[in-house]
């Protein structure tokens, strides 16, 4: 039998819901992906749904992706940026980086919907400079089938190349899928392990079905291999394993606890660069 891992949910506050798949306790990461978060859909009245106060990061990449809806983001390089569906946010934290994100009424858009990853950086780039890529639907590969659509968010996979920069061996791909669309047979590399993740609709893959929350796993050198039963919405995410253990605490990824504690005392002595305008900030848990 197939296995997988089964989001749960989780209250952000005022009542903003979302799916939290990885980090589980059945399984850490998938590839270097070591954080997923499936928000919404929630309805967009004032665009104020989201408000995301400025936080830190380190150690990690994290991803933004989009169904429905705006959310504009700000950081600590001056960078303002608004990400629409089929576009990609790609934001580098490495030794340290602050942001902010929120919803933004757009008479387009009646509901929210997207994905957040991070990925932990190697080891050696742990400590790199931050900086943030944005990609337009133009800019994203694409490869259409019949009942099919692949867009490459990150990455190398069948054959395409993502414009974004990565510093691991991977792979992030947004998937539309129709039932009569062929089933699907993709072969991983004995190195490169994946998930494949149900945003929408329902799936069968090795003879079992999964529906909306659930992520499919995919051990290194096997094949992925599913068929839509419905009108489905996917992501696909993995590649190389972390070879070190990644310590989470927060908004903070490393491989070292050292590294952790001293990022936690220059947010609490607000030694941390600042977002341009922005007062405001997540304080650290306690």
């Amino acid at each position: 039998m197939t296995s997988s891992l089964k989001g749960h949910s989780k209250d952000l506050g005022d009542n903003f819901i979302i799916r939290r798949v990885l980090p589980a306790m059945e399984k850490r990461s998938v590839g270097p992906f070591v954080f997923f978060d499936h928000f919404g859909p929630v309805p967009v009245v004032t665009g104020e749904e989201l408000v995301v106060r400025a936080h830190p990061h380190i150690g990690l990449a994290t991803i933004t992706f989009l169904y429905d809806g705006v959310i504009t983001h700000r950081d600590s390089l001056k960078v303002e940026m608004d990400i629409r569906p089929h576009e990609t946010n790609w934001m580098v934290a490495g030794s340290g980086i602050v942001h902010s994100e929120r919803s933004k009424f757009d008479a387009k858009f009646e509901v929210m919907e997207g994905i957040q990853t991070w990925i932990a950086l190697p080891k050696e780039k742990e400590e790199m400079d931050p900086s943030f890529e944005h990609f337009s639907e133009l800019e994203i590969p694409v490869l259409k089938k019949d009942g099919l659509v692949f867009r490459l968010l990150g990455g190398d996979f069948l054959g395409l190349h993502s414009p974004a920069t990565v510093h691991s061996p991977l792979f992030y791909a947004d998937i539309e899928m129709k039932p009569e669309a062929d089933t699907v047979n993709w072969i991983l590399s004995d190195k490169e392990e994946a998930g494949l993740y149900i945003s929408r609709g329902s799936i069968e893959s090795n003879g079992e079905s999964y529906a909306v929350g659930s992520m499919v796993l995919f051990e290194k050198g096997t094949t992925v291999t599913f068929k839509a039963k419905q009108n489905s919405r996917l992501m696909l995410l993995g590649g190389e394993p972390l070879t070190e253990k990644r310590h989470l605490y927060w908004n903070f990824v490393s491989t070292s606890q050292d590294i952790i504690e001293r990022a936690k005392e220059r947010w609490a002595k607000d030694e941390f660069p600042k977002v341009p305008g922005e007062t405001d900030r997540i304080p650290l848990p306690t």
